[in-house]
């Protein structure tokens, strides 16, 4: 814990990305990144696209849903991710709509 605790205050240490492996869906990917909310785990992640000239455009997906698991918000995460894409697409990025 006191290593943790140092490596944040000095922005170094062994630290590792909650977030998942990405989740290939209609040409998005899906980044399930469940938030730890005592001792559950709230859906959230981002959808990603690739675009043309290496940019990727990005949103942040929140619900708050809240699950006993891990593994189980992450499946969730992908599955509602996976409707809101089929819902929106690629409007979801346009800044007006937030």
């Amino acid at each position: 814990m006191l290593k943790k605790l140092l490596a944040g205050w000095f922005g170094g240490g062994d630290e590792t990305s909650s977030e998942a492996e990405p989740v290939e869906y209609n040409g998005y990917l899906i980044v399930a990144d469940p938030q730890d909310v005592g001792g559950q785990y709230r859906v959230s992640g981002w959808i990603r696209k690739p675009v043309e000239g290496g940019e990727m455009l990005e949103h942040r997906f929140e619900r708050s849903d809240v699950v006993a698991g891990r593994d189980a918000c992450e499946e969730l995460m992908i599955s509602k991710a996976q409707r809101f894409i089929d819902d929106l697409g690629d409007d979801m990025f346009d800044s007006s709509s937030s």
